[in-house]
């Protein structure tokens, strides 16, 4: 019997023995391969939950750490806050930062360099806004893993106040605004030095403001100079069109003086009265144009050439035998500069021999020719006043203000004035200390006793018909003196004016005695005057006033009053009224002055 593993085959040369493999039944062997892969399935799995469990436990770990703190990777201004808590990451702010931001802001304004003090201008960080940005801890497993590596700027949040700010940058504004400068030539001596023109520049206040918070609130710090806004001014001169003007003209015109030929004698103008005197503007091309100043080119030459002119004379009138007397003027000859002048910058360019001018001569007539001295029709006295009783100083006071006045003439039209005609007075005048009254009290003064001669020619005008333009009572009524027709001067405040509306001048004369003064007024008559006076009214009592001061004079005292003057004006030829005033004036009552030891 055939053993079961073999299998004889038919072919009987051959023998071959194959041996056989038992094949195991079909469903063992699909159970087999099923229980392999579960295996590994449930062994994948399970490395996958224990990776996601440690996953998930270090994720749970990091967020609960991290709680309430700066989200990791946050940096504010190069300094790594992220991973602190808030309160640790501020301190650190401002222990790092703070120092940084209380620094000097540099600001550039046009071409001036300036500095801003933050705290002064209402500039300070807000660590607490600033870390605000960072926001919360976010869950986001990804955005925190990242967080690992990645960095996230944040700028410094600032607290601004506006206002500050804007007043701190008014402030700045002495240091960085100018006006515009127009470019010109100043001189050193004689040599000309070119002074380039600075356009002029505002801080714009309200522009610099926004820029400055802006910078601010991006970044706290600014490491350069910040460019602030400002408007400029514009200039028309150039740099190039001054040193032109100094090339061309300037150095020319100093180079050497220049010889004015006068009759008979010769004037130079030298290089430094030719410096001083020329004058530049801008021109429309950027350069200068060049006067010169011919008053102090005159000034430099008249002393040179005064041997070759003769002032003029006016015609004179005077009272001799008791009437008016024409005395003829004499015309002069002198130098009529305009026209000398006038060629003066052509000469300026030149060189050598024709560095010269002809000065120009012309008769000079008088200002009041005989002719005109005639016409005026100053012929007759029309009116005359004197007054009296004054004390030896005032009367040299007197005295000397009469010398001033005696022989003016006033023109058909003019108006004459005490003080304009007069100038100042005072002891370089000629005038002196005298008594004068001060609030109703005796006192000094230099020119005490004016007022006498104030009050004789403004009757002496009054009685002329001349035209009241100005005049003023005394506050005190005093007795050697018409009622309501006297008046007071005080230099540059009170003053005695009038007026000649006649057809015909006016010559003023004057006489001075140690005891009186008489202003006489000569011309023609044209009108009659008189003076009416009303009573004395509304009396008032005096004041006591007990003085315990020296010096001190004692007076009696006298009331106060009201009163009028009416001044009648008729023709002269006629007698018809012409026209009628009255003035109504009060006078204070003189205090009753005790003087106490």
């Amino acid at each position: 019997m055939t053993p079961p593993d073999f299998v004889t085959p038919p072919d009987a040369d051959r023998t071959t023995v194959i041996p056989l493999i038992p094949a195991a039944p079909a469903h063992r062997l699909v159970h087999t391969s099923a229980e392999h892969r579960g295996r590994a399935l449930r062994r994948t799995s399970f490395v996958a939950a224990t990776v996601l469990g440690l996953l998930a436990l270090v994720y749970g770990i990091d967020v609960a750490m991290s709680a309430g703190k700066v989200p990791r990777g946050v940096t504010v201004a190069g300094v790594h806050v992220g991973g602190m808590a808030r309160a640790m990451a501020e301190q650190r702010l401002r222990n790092q930062l703070g120092p940084r931001l209380n620094q000097p802001i540099a600001l550039r304004v046009g071409d001036v360099d300036a500095t801003l003090e933050p705290r002064r201008a209402g500039l300070t960080p807000d660590w607490t806004a600033t870390l605000a940005q960072a926001g919360e801890q976010p869950l986001n497993p990804w955005a925190r893993l990242v967080s690992l590596w990645r960095t996230r700027e944040l700028g410094v949040v600032t607290a601004g106040d506006r206002a500050t700010l804007a007043v701190a940058l008014q402030k700045l504004r002495s240091q960085t605004d100018r006006v515009a400068v127009e470019g010109t030539i100043r001189f050193a001596g004689t040599r000309p030095i070119p002074v380039d023109p600075r356009p002029g520049q505002h801080l714009d206040v309200p522009a610099a403001t926004d820029l400055i918070l802006a910078v601010w609130i991006h970044g706290g710090t600014v490491q350069a100079p910040v460019p602030t806004p400002v408007t400029t001014q514009p200039v028309r001169t150039t740099a190039e069109g001054i040193r032109a003007a100094l090339r061309d003209i300037v150095e020319p015109a100093v180079s050497a003086p220049v010889t004015v030929a006068g009759d008979s004698h010769d004037a130079v103008l030298k290089p430094d009265v030719i410096a001083a005197a020329l004058r530049f503007a801008p021109d429309s091309r950027g350069g200068l144009t060049t006067t010169v100043d011919n008053p102090m080119v005159i000034a430099a030459l008249t002393p040179q050439l005064a041997s070759t002119q003769r002032p003029g004379k006016n015609a004179e009138i005077l009272i001799q035998g008791g009437a008016p007397v024409v005395l003829p003027s004499v015309d002069g000859r002198g130098i009529d500069w305009a026209a000398s002048l006038l060629p003066l910058l052509d000469v300026l360019h030149k060189s050598g021999s024709e560095r010269t001018l002809s000065a120009s001569y012309v008769t000079l007539p008088p200002s009041l020719s005989t002719e005109q001295a005639h016409a005026l029709g100053i012929t007759t006295q029309i009116s005359t006043f004197t007054t009296g009783g004054f004390a030896t100083d005032s009367g040299r006071n007197i005295r000397r203000v009469a010398e001033q006045v005696n022989g003016a003439i006033v023109r058909p039209g003019e108006t004459f004035s005490l003080n304009g005609y007069t100038g100042p007075r005072n002891a370089a005048t000629g005038y002196v200390d005298a008594g004068i009254i001060d609030h109703g009290r005796p006192s000094r003064g230099i020119g005490g006793g004016i007022s006498q001669f104030a009050t004789t020619l403004y009757n002496a005008a009054y009685f002329a018909g001349m035209t009241d333009v100005e005049h003023k009572e005394h506050s005190y009524y005093i007795s050697r003196y018409p009622a309501a027709r006297e008046a007071t001067v005080f230099e540059g405040a009170i003053d005695v004016k009038f007026r000649d509306d006649s057809s015909t001048g006016i010559l003023i004369q004057t006489a001075w005695t140690p005891s009186s003064i008489t202003v006489t007024l000569w011309g023609t008559k044209h009108v009659d005057v008189e003076s009416i006076t009303g009573p004395r009214t509304d009396f008032t009592d005096p004041k006591t006033e007990t003085i315990h001061t020296q010096p001190c004079t004692p007076t009696q005292g006298s009331p106060g009053f009201t009163v009028t003057d009416t001044r009648v004006i008729r023709d002269a030829k006629t007698h018809t009224e012409l026209t009628r005033h009255t003035r109504k004036v009060t006078y204070d009552p003189v205090p009753h002055v005790i003087c106490a030891p």
